[in-house]
Order: C-alpha cells, then structure tokens, then sequence
C-alpha cells in the first residue's frame, strides 16, 4: 500500500498545497516566454557579426561548455534573489548567441527562414505534449532523472567527438537522440514541478530552457540536412 502510494506521485511528502506548485509553474511559464526574447535577440548578433565563424572546431566547444557552466553556477547561486532572473536572462542571450551559426546557416539556403519556422512550431509541439501529459500522469518520475542524466552525457561525450570527427551520420544520429531524451526531460521537468519537487521557478525555467532549446537546435539540424534547399 505504501509503495503504492509513493508511484502516485510525490506532492504530498513535499508538503507544498495544489496552489503553491501551481504558482510556481505558473512562475515558471512565464519566464520561459520572457527568455525568448533574450535568445532571439543574441541569435541575431550572432547572425550580424558572424562572431561564430571564428569559433569553429574544439575552440567553439570550450567556448560553449565553459560559459554555459559558468551561467549554470551563477544562476545556482543567485536563485533566491532578483538577480537570478537577469543572470537567467544573460545565460538565454548567450544561448542565442552560441546558436547563431546553425541560425546563419540554414538562413543560407532558399528555405532556411521556413525550416526554422518549422523547428519552432515543432519544440513547441513537443513541449505542448510532454506539459499535457505531466498534468495527467499520477505516477511518481523521480526514477526516470538518473537515467536521463545518463543519456545526456552519452549525448555530450558523442557531440565533442563528432566536432573533430565531422561526421553527418553522427550529426544525424546525435539529434535523433537528442529529441527523444530531452523530450523526455521535458515531462520529467514539468512532472518535478507539478509534484512540489521543484519549487524555485528560476531553477525551473533553467531546467525547461535547456530541453527546449536542444530539442530546437536538434530539430532546426535534422530539417537543415534533409529539408534545405539551395535552389
């Protein structure tokens, strides 16, 4: 009886009431729409200034790992406080900025302004998917984060090869993967959130900003090798 009370979720060991998680993952919505902006606009720069070309290669991926986890432990230390939105903010702006060269070439082909349309529409269609299932399933999810967690290094470990390797199949392979677990993660996110797991709406947002924006950026490379078009 006990075990099955644990699989039908985890709000009430968290001790937090139906409106408080409510808020937070209203909260959390929020922001999420708000750090759009901030990611739009650094893709733009990026576009501008060309800033990525220079970037190319293992100097691109130290780039990328080593201002990413700096952002990640600033905004871990600034959660609890107003400067923790615009550290999340800042984060978001460089995110867009670190996409700005897949941005600018799929931009090269005839299409590319579609293609990308079409990855926008289609994370928001997963995201839509995995937050109406979150609300629906009664299971407890804590379990699935270690095995998602996994999935993610795997993912990292085989992106910092295929940097050197160059491998389309890899690239391919990659984004496939990447879709599925961060899809995933999207459910498990939502899930944490709705279950009282997770009750800081800035740690929240993070969390669903990154999947959303590996499922983007793994969309807009699948539509960009088989949909481009360079008529």
């Amino acid at each position: 009886m006990n075990t099955e009370i644990t699989r039908m979720g985890s709000a009430a060991g968290y001790g937090l009431s139906a409106q408080e998680r409510h808020r937070v993952l209203r909260n959390t919505y929020w922001l999420l729409a708000l750090s759009l902006v901030p990611t739009v606009l650094g893709a733009w720069v990026g576009v501008a200034t060309g800033i990525m070309q220079s970037l190319r290669g293992g100097v691109g991926l130290i780039v990328f790992l080593g201002g990413a986890f700096a952002f990640m432990f600033a905004i871990e230390k600034t959660k609890n406080s107003g400067k923790g939105v615009a550290v999340l903010l800042a984060f978001t702006f460089f995110m867009g900025l670190m996409l700005s060269g897949l941005i600018g070439l799929v931009l090269g082909m005839s299409n590319g302004a579609s293609l990308i349309m079409t990855a926008f529409a289609g994370t928001a269609g997963v995201f839509f998917v995995m937050a109406s299932l979150a609300s629906v399933i009664k299971r407890d999810l804590t379990g699935l984060g270690k095995w998602l967690f996994v999935g993610a290094l795997v993912l990292v470990v085989g992106a910092a090869i295929n940097v050197f390797v160059g491998s389309t199949a890899g690239v391919m392979a990659i984004s496939v993967a990447a879709i599925g677990i961060f899809s995933a993660f999207m459910l498990y996110d939502i899930k944490r959130v709705l279950d009282g797991g997770e009750t800081n709406y800035i740690s929240a947002t993070l969390a669903l900003y990154l999947d959303m924006f590996n499922v983007f950026q793994s969309l807009l490379a699948l539509l960009g090798i088989f949909g481009g078009s360079n008529d």
